[in-house]
């Protein structure tokens, strides 16, 4: 009861005395409203753009299925172009919305004597991609020292998933002789969401200006689909021949992947002087001072000075003329140990009280001068 009925007296004596503690300080600290600029964080608060439109293209293969673009020692060409609208979420990761359109060259031969008959048949796959992708910054994200690079080049990894519309087309003259009610092979997918894909890649980035980089970068698409590499609808096809016929038998495995291999223009949006992208929080410092373009002046630590060179800046000062030497505490204010109004710089006595005539010693203490 009595531990009960002490601390209902002492709490509220204790709170009281917090607040008033705040009210009375006429200089800023962590209680008064003064004590930071602190800014509603919005769009306007922002100090880095974070959009960004991104234009490229190259070369574009299928990888694996039962046509391929890398048949014998001969790579076959084909190309790709794409677009896209990207967002830098944090300063490690990013995430787009990308159209991509190409068309891939693939060759592959029948087994068995029809297609030693029939010879090396030409594949086509015109295609247009839709896609979702993540992208995460691996240069940020493994920065771990402050190491005052001058920080230009940039490993990317990106992730995403999308559908993907297509038309086909396989041409072997010499087995129309053998079937000529099968060929040419053509196959026309829609865009839905059974063509459903998934894809991966890196990327290099090197940052040109505040306004342009310039990127590396290779993708490998999983499509899932027998049909995209141009072989055919289906595994097999009943007639006189058998299935050896089929295009789609040439692989075992289900499914055509492809590879594209691009060089890209990055155009970063916004009014701000550096992009999200490139923002390293270990160098804020360094990187305000150094890398921005349009960094002409220096860093100024006290926009106010120091007059009476104590350490503590003008700005936050509260003792604006402090005596040369001595020491202060974080508001500027000489110290004084003992409060007896005489500053230790001046006390003969730095840890007993004693009147300012005395030199801060008591009166009785012989030695005082």
């Amino acid at each position: 009861m009595k531990l009960g009925l002490f601390l209902a007296v002492t709490l509220p004596i204790v709170f009281y005395a917090q607040d008033s503690t705040a009210a009375k300080n006429n200089y800023p600290n962590t209680f008064s409203s003064g004590s930071a600029k602190v800014e509603k964080f919005d769009n306007s608060a922002r100090r880095f753009n974070d959009w960004a439109i991104s234009v490229g293209g190259g070369g574009a293969f299928m990888a694996k299925g039962d046509l391929t673009s890398f048949y014998g020692k001969k790579i076959n060409w084909g190309w790709n172009a794409y677009a896209s609208l990207d967002k830098q979420i944090t300063h490690t990761f990013g995430a787009s919305i990308q159209y991509q359109m190409g068309e891939t060259n693939q060759r592959g031969q029948l087994p068995g004597a029809e297609g030693i008959k029939a010879g090396i048949a030409n594949a086509y796959t015109k295609y247009q991609q839709v896609a979702i992708l993540g992208d995460v910054n691996f240069s940020n994200l493994l920065r771990r020292v402050d190491n005052h690079s001058n920080y230009r080049w940039a490993l990317h990894g990106y992730g995403g998933v999308g559908i993907q519309a297509y038309k086909t087309l396989l041409i072997d003259n010499d087995l129309s002789v053998v079937a000529p009610n099968r060929l040419p092979i053509q196959n026309d997918q829609k865009l839905n969401i059974s063509s459903l894909f998934f894809q991966g890649g890196l990327g290099l980035k090197y940052k040109v200006s505040k306004l342009i980089d310039l990127e590396l970068r290779t993708m490998y698409i999983l499509s899932g689909d027998e049909e995209f590499d141009g072989g055919g609808e289906v595994r097999e096809v009943p007639g006189v021949f058998g299935p050896r016929l089929n295009y789609n038998l040439i692989n075992d495995a289900y499914g055509d992947d492809m590879l594209t291999v691009n060089l890209g223009l990055s155009i970063k949006l916004g009014k701000h002087d550096s992009h999200l992208a490139w923002h390293d929080p270990l160098q804020e410092a360094y990187y305000r001072v150094n890398v921005l373009e349009n960094a002409d002046t220096e860093f100024v630590v006290c926009e106010k000075g120091d007059n009476d060179n104590d350490g503590v800046c003008d700005d936050w000062d509260r003792q604006l003329d402090t005596p040369s030497g001595a020491r202060v505490d974080g508001a500027g204010v000489a110290l004084d140990m003992d409060l007896d109004g005489t500053i230790d710089l001046y006390d003969k006595c730095v840890t007993v009280p004693g009147p300012i005539e005395n030199m801060g010693c008591p009166v009785n203490t012989a030695g005082a001068n």
